[in-house]
């Protein structure tokens, strides 16, 4: 007797009624020799049993969940102190107050079905004791009124303006800051600290904007902000005479986006996006009296000129691989989050580079996704850089033999040159999985892999191609890679890509982007 090997839990019953049809067959009067196969169950809980916490680790929640549906859920078990939302993994952390609310918590969910927001949600023991929390304010008694808002995958601007109308309405704002540290996070100071709980509990985990700007709120160190002018990075609504400051400077403060477009409507902004919605039986619910229906926004787009803004349009790459990247794969990687102006390597700081962008909120989106991710066994580090322009000075030759600096302005691989172009791109973060579109439809499979292989890039994993309409010019798909650095590096050596075909008059270029899919 031996362990030949496992099989899925769900497959139990198939390979049961196959043995059995063996042993009953008969062949010509003679029995065939039966097969006896032994089932070990193994109870799932058996090999991912955690010790009991307070600490319940929840999955499978809706991506409209908000920390206030997880409150009204689960503070049947006993009383909460904490939610940590995992909004992109549609997960969240609770600490209750004892490990016996905790345990009624995971028991239940493993008995009955447990709704939250209308889904089943799916609970387990977190291996935590207790939530990190940036500070002890999450306390109650210790009179933190300040909130600091983490804005995940920033499509769209975020201002002073928009943070108000979203949390104003729940809570009396009496101070806001934004900074650009770590991608863009703002500090929003509330009249009370039960204003400050109230807006955490009905907005933690939301959308400012359908499918992007995501919040993310903890509570802040400083109980009191310090402000000292109003404009779009900070505000203080108890002091309106804080006017804006002239940073004009003798010259005209120029427009981002220019003259309007004629595809604009006509107030100058691109179509309306719904502000963010509460959960519709939320005790925080807005009135119509509260809060517009909508709130709109304009689409960046490239400009040759630059906002006298205190951030700028500039970014600064470090930890660059001395012989594999260059200014044109610089642009293959940066092109997904915001329009390229230029690009030029520093020859004072070998492996780094300024990359000019259309403007500010691009390079809040690439140092959003960006920054520390691993290139060719290098991590990046993708940082607001002080100059406001790129110069084209002190052009040298690369170690591939290419030029320090390239110009990108006119090119037509730029993907946010219009509204409507812009619309069609979906901010992703690097992820394993690879979009392709604008192949050849006589490209097949092992044509994509030969041209991983030609270029000294990982191969990928898994293909999918998508069904294409027979008039259809070109077909795109999904390649899955091991990795996300593999698919990382194969982005930026292989996105525009010119493939030529026999007898073609123009080649097709090959663009790659990252998937919403995180795996086939």
């Amino acid at each position: 007797d031996r362990v030949l090997g496992f099989i899925p839990r769900e497959q139990y019953h198939d390979v049961v009624h196959n043995v059995n049809m063996c042993d009953s067959m008969h062949l010509k009067g003679n029995t065939i020799p039966c097969l006896k196969l032994y089932f070990l169950v193994a109870k799932p809980e058996d090999s991912h049993r955690i010790s009991p916490s307070p600490v319940v680790h929840v999955r499978g929640l809706c991506e409209a969940v908000v920390e206030a549906d997880l409150i009204d859920a689960l503070e049947k078990f006993g009383s909460i102190c904490y939610v940590m939302m995992m909004p992109f993994k549609r997960q969240a952390l609770v600490e209750f107050s004892t490990v016996e609310s905790a345990d009624r918590c995971v028991s239940c969910g493993a008995k009955e079905p447990v709704y939250i927001a209308g889904q089943q949600a799916y609970f387990n023991y977190s291996t935590s004791k207790r939530i990190t929390r940036p500070t002890n304010a999450d306390n109650p008694n210790s009179g933190n009124k300040v909130l600091l808002l983490s804005i995940q995958n920033p499509l769209y601007p975020i201002t002073t303006d928009v943070l108000y109308t979203v949390c104003n309405p729940i809570g009396s704002v009496l101070r806001i800051v934004i900074f650009k540290r770590n991608g863009i996070q703002a500090m929003v100071e509330f009249e009370s600290v039960q204003c400050a709980q109230k807006a955490k509990a009905a907005l933690n985990g939301a959308d400012i904007y359908a499918g992007c700007c995501t919040l993310k709120i903890e509570y802040a160190r400083p109980t009191r902000l310090n402000v000292i002018k109003n404009d779009n990075e900070s505000w203080d609504y108890t002091k309106p005479y804080l006017v804006r400051r002239d940073r004009g400077k003798g010259r005209q403060r120029q427009a981002i986006l220019g003259e309007h477009p004629s595809s604009y409507s006509d107030n100058g902004y691109g179509s309306p996006c719904p502000l963010l919605p509460l959960p519709g039986n939320s005790r925080y619910k807005l009135t119509s009296a509260d809060v517009p229906d909508m709130v709109s926004y304009p689409l960046p787009q490239s400009s040759s000129s630059y906002s006298a803004h205190t951030s700028s349009s500039v970014a600064m790459v470090s930890g660059l691989h001395s012989s594999k990247m260059n200014c044109t794969r610089i642009f293959n990687l940066f092109c997904l989050y915001g329009n390229i102006e230029k690009v030029k390597f520093m020859k004072s700081v070998p492996g780094t580079a300024l990359v000019e962008m259309g403007d500010e909120y691009a390079v809040d989106r690439a140092i959003t996704h960006l920054n520390s991710i691993k290139v060719f066994g290098k991590r990046l580090n993708v940082c607001v850089s002080k100059q406001h322009a790129v110069i084209p000075s002190q052009v040298f030759e690369l170690e591939d033999g290419s030029s320090s600096y390239k110009d990108f302005a006119m090119t037509r691989n730029n993907r946010f040159s219009s509204a409507g172009q812009a619309s069609k791109n979906i901010i992703q973060p690097p992820s394993a999985v690879l979009h392709y579109y604008n192949v050849p439809p006589c490209i097949s499979q092992e044509h994509l892999l030969r041209l991983c292989t030609e270029h000294d890039v990982p191969g990928f994993v898994k293909f999918k191609m998508f069904d294409a309409k027979p008039s259809s010019k070109t077909i795109s798909g999904l390649l899955e890679f091991d990795s996300k650095t593999e698919a990382v590096e194969v982005l930026t050596v292989l996105n525009h890509y010119q493939i030529r075909i026999p007898n073609g008059s123009n080649p097709y270029t090959l663009k790659l982007c990252f998937s919403t899919s995180s795996h086939l």
